[in-house]
């Protein structure tokens, strides 16, 4: 039996790593223009918004992708490279639909332990065999905010033989790239891995920073062949008139982006010292979450979190029996979320 749907319009909510800064009132605007034109299908190859992403990020037209969001992606990329007895390899505790994705496709789905909740890459790599056909990489990644530097991934990509596609999920690219200047690191090679001809395919989305979760666009690149097929595959007016309208106003907006780059910054401060505060330790974070365990059952700390009105992710299922992942939402949603916590954890 389904559980009964949660009244969450009356919940803090801080369960799915939305932001909690909303779209651009530019995106919001051309979403509304855009609604006056919803007699008419979409432009199925996105060509606009595929112009515009090429633009900034210097590649090739044929080499991006629109997506209706990146985990419907995920499933045609599985479907297209993977077949009963080939394998996948990623992390434990990644993204959880890569075991979905795999699955489906008729894969079997090898997750290397973590190291300090964060990627092995090195036993991710030792990992691969003469089945394997796909590397899920999710940088940072989700659920536990952990990222691995450009020369790690350089490094671990020269390990990988010719019959790997690596799936190098960027979906907190933003995120990471902003907290990669603060802190002094290089973060991503890759755009640059498309001009090696690498073997792989990169994967964002504006359903984080950019805050349109809710009307599902992603995108990719890779080299125009497999593209090709992953377009063919897909759905025909995948991405919706709507969709397309509001990702090419939020490209636009850059101050949104940063506003809302720097405040997720600060409140990643506040609840990071907020739970250390509380005796708890969470982990350092490149994305708009914290992963933290609570050191107690996941599951009922996130239901008597509920009760009080704030609903997190327990991460149960992750195979973390006593973690959870807190989103960074406004000031006052992080303030009542510490306020909540501390009264959870009393005795």
């Amino acid at each position: 039996m389904s559980e009964p749907p949660r009244n969450i319009s009356r919940c803090i909510k801080l369960d799915a790593n939305e932001s909690p800064f909303g779209a651009s009132p530019r995106a919001i605007e051309a979403m509304r223009r855009a609604a006056e034109k919803a007699n008419i299908y979409p432009d199925n190859s996105a060509r606009e918004l595929r112009e515009k992403l090429a633009g900034i990020h210097r590649v090739g037209f044929d080499q991006v992708l629109v997506s209706a969001g990146l985990t419907d992606l995920l499933g045609i990329i599985a479907r297209l490279l993977l077949k009963p007895g080939s394998n996948a390899v990623t992390s434990q505790r990644s993204f959880i639909h890569y075991v979905t994705a795999t699955r489906q496709a008729g894969g079997e789905l090898i997750e290397v332990p973590m190291q300090n909740d964060g990627f092995d890459l090195r036993g991710i790599a030792s990992a691969v065999n003469e089945k394997t056909r796909i590397v899920f990489l999710a940088n940072p990644n989700n659920p536990t905010g952990t990222l691995f530097d450009a020369v790690a991934t350089d490094e671990l990509l020269d390990q990988l033989p010719d019959h790997v596609t690596v799936i190098l999920d960027e979906a907190y690219y933003e995120y990471a790239q902003y907290f990669a200047g603060e802190r002094g690191i290089q973060y991503s090679h890759s755009v640059e891995y498309l001009r090696q001809k690498r073997n792989l395919l990169v994967l964002r989305t504006f359903s984080k920073v950019y805050g349109l979760a809710g009307v599902r666009v992603g995108y990719a690149f890779g080299a125009p062949g497999i593209l090709k097929q992953v377009a063919e595959a897909q759905s025909t007016f995948a991405v919706s008139v709507i969709a397309q309208a509001g990702a090419l106003a939020a490209l636009d907006d850059r101050d949104h982006v940063q506003q809302a780059l720097e405040s997720n910054a600060r409140g990643m401060k506040f609840l990071f010292d907020g739970l250390c505060r509380l005796g708890l330790c969470p982990v350092p974070s490149w994305a708009n979450f914290v992963y933290c365990d609570v050191r107690q059952d996941a599951a009922a700390f996130a239901a008597r979190m509920e009760e009080r009105g704030v609903l997190i992710r327990s991460l149960a299922p992750w195979g973390a029996a006593t973690a959870v992942r807190v989103t960074v939402g406004t000031a006052e949603q992080n303030q009542a979320f510490l306020q909540t916590c501390e009264k959870v954890l009393e005795p």
